[in-house]
């Protein structure tokens, strides 16, 4: 590989990558214009300097085999570098472009530019071959048409072939029809009648003609042989057969029988049938005549989508020593089986959705395609299953998805939603595409604690800084509105401040004491706590907290007499006579 081969696969693949264009401009051009001729100065469209373009090392890139097209770097003149052949490019097509790129670097920029390549008349009608023959009776009348070989040009439009003319001559006459299929048809007339004896052979010229100015012309030459005896041409029972198959006939199945009869005997009396081909179709490929029965069967398959309709030329000709021959035609039309399921394609895919969306807003863009024709092209777009999604028809087979219910994402985060499309064949094909909807978070549920009110229970005497409780609360959101941060809300149990009590950890909930508690001072108090997310806005929830204090033994026993002061000595009399049970104190 060499190295300006490996430079083009290189700027192929990075433009492939980097899609920074930033114009695109349109040219136009001459097909076999000569190498170096202006096509456009780049510089000037694109309102850059000369010296720009030089710095910024400016070249002309494509993925055509050559390179059509190059730069001056000193002008900004883009010129044509090689051949360009409109007919090798675009093969019978009447629009031709050239798509090429302009790559500037430092920062890269890439332009498009689209060159349309204009049609010259370059190609000259020609026929398939250079002499025909003819043989004709003598005894053939004035009047007789012969169906003449038509002439075929690369040129498109009005460079195409636009009429045929024939060399002046006493005999025949040209008449040329316009035909849907090649344009035009030329049929050779005879105008008086002919004699052997004079004249056996006669030889003509045809000339193809196209439209251009100055025109090119295509001949062909057209031998004439004049035979005698067979005075009776075949005649057709009708001028134009038709027939309708179904699509998925099956090959070798007969299609119908075509007859012509001839009024001459023996061999001047025996037809024989064959297609007359034309231009480059060959009906052979698709049909077989018996050349002996006239019956016509299917020899390959068929396709409506791709062939609606056969419009084809048959011929009878006899076996005389001069054949005269006769001419039908033979419509086929190809009718259309649902052969075909619905496609459906997802256009633009809005996911995820928020489970606050209104009704009717778009999450999908859908359209349906089906290659049949008629009624077994016609779709029908539906939702299978309950879902709070449902179509909503654009035009014709475009479709939009859109929300049709209320979403909650903490019950269904994803929705996996069955389109079904069906068309209207007998039977009826379908297809069906599963379209996957994520449901996106949005704060809509607070913190919530497991209990509406929390008991704590907490032995007097602890030591200060003793975790006592972790509070927990849970919330069904996700990430930041899941968040959750904790703070104790002020109430004073006699006077007392909360935060002199107690203290809780904002992220985990774990309370701390910050003194240690007195059973016999302070035996219960009560206090809030608030979990609040960290959603947009925030939202919160309470509980309440009753702490506990739990007695220890700490203090010692004191007798204390109901009469006295507490700590003072006391003295009881008694009489002498008080016996046991006597009542002392």
């Amino acid at each position: 590989m060499g190295n300006e081969e490996c430079a083009w696969i290189f700027w192929i693949v990075l433009l492939c990558l980097c899609d920074c264009s930033a114009s695109h401009l349109s040219y136009t051009i001459s097909e076999e214009a000569n190498k170096g001729t202006l096509v456009g100065n780049i510089a000037k469209n694109l309102n850059l300097n000369v010296q720009e373009l030089e710095d910024r090392g400016l070249s002309i890139v494509s993925s055509y085999s050559k390179k059509y097209f190059d730069v001056n770097l000193g002008t900004g003149d883009i010129f044509v570098n090689d051949r360009i052949d409109r007919e090798e490019l675009c093969p019978n097509t009447e629009q031709c472009a050239l798509r090429i790129q302009a790559v500037l670097t430092n920062p890269m920029v890439v332009h498009r530019i689209e060159v349309d390549v204009l049609d010259i008349n370059d190609n000259s009608p020609e026929f398939n071959e250079h002499l025909y023959l003819l043989n004709i009776s003598e005894s053939v009348p004035p009047g007789e048409r012969y169906l003449l070989p038509i002439a075929e040009d690369a040129d498109v439009g009005s460079y195409a072939v636009k009429s045929y003319k024939l060399d002046k001559n006493e005999h025949f006459s040209l008449d040329v029809q316009s035909t849907g299929e090649h344009g035009l048809s030329a049929e050779l007339v005879l105008d008086t009648a002919l004699d052997r004896e004079k004249q056996p052979v006669l030889k003509l010229v045809l000339t193809a003609l196209d439209g251009g100015k100055p025109g090119r012309s295509g001949t062909l030459q057209i031998h004439v042989l004049v035979i005698d005896a067979n005075d009776n041409t075949p005649v057709f029972s009708k001028s134009l057969y038709k027939v309708r198959a179904n699509e998925n006939t099956a090959p070798g199945t007969a299609l119908i029988k075509i007859n012509a009869t001839d009024l001459d005997e023996g061999m001047n009396g025996k037809i024989v049938y064959s297609f007359v081909k034309r231009g480059n179709a060959d009906p052979t490929n698709v049909f077989d005549l018996n050349s002996e029965t006239g019956k016509i069967t299917l020899k390959s398959s068929m396709d409506f989508e791709k062939t609606p309709a056969y419009e084809l030329r048959v011929q009878a000709k006899d076996q005389g020593a001069s054949p005269r021959s006769a001419h039908a035609k033979l419509l086929i039309e190809v009718i259309d089986v649902n052969d075909n399921a619905p496609e459906t394609l997802v256009t633009s895919l809005m996911t995820p959705v928020r489970e606050d969306a209104q009704l009717g807003t778009i999450v999908a863009l859908i359209t349906v395609s089906d290659k049949d024709g008629g009624s077994n092209g016609v779709t029908k777009c539906s939702v299978v299953g309950s879902f709070p999604f449902k179509l909503k028809s654009n035009y014709k087979d475009d479709y939009s998805l859109v929300v049709d219910g209320s979403l909650d994402r903490e019950n269904i985060s994803i929705y996996n939603v069955t389109i079904t499309a069906t068309d209207e064949g007998s039977p009826p094909l379908s297809s069906m595409k599963v379209i996957t909807v994520n449901v996106a978070d949005v704060n809509d549920n607070a913190p919530r604690f497991m209990e509406p009110v929390i008991y704590i229970y907490v032995k007097e005497n602890s030591p200060v800084g003793s975790k006592i409780y972790t509070i927990n609360a849970v919330d069904s959101d996700l990430n930041d509105n899941a968040k959750i941060t904790y703070k104790l809300l002020s109430n004073s149990p006699k006077n007392i401040p909360i935060s002199s009590l107690l203290n809780i950890n904002s992220d985990t909930g774990d309370i701390v004491s910050l003194q240690s508690f007195n059973y016999e001072e302070l035996k219960t108090f009560q206090f809030k706590v608030q979990a609040t997310d960290s959603g947009v806005p925030p939202l919160s929830s309470n509980v309440t907290v009753n702490v506990l204090i739990l007695d220890e033994n700490d203090n010692n026993p004191t007798i204390l007499a109901p009469y006295s002061e507490h700590g003072s000595v006391n003295s009881e009399t008694i009489p002498y006579s008080a016996e046991a049970g006597y009542f002392v104190a």
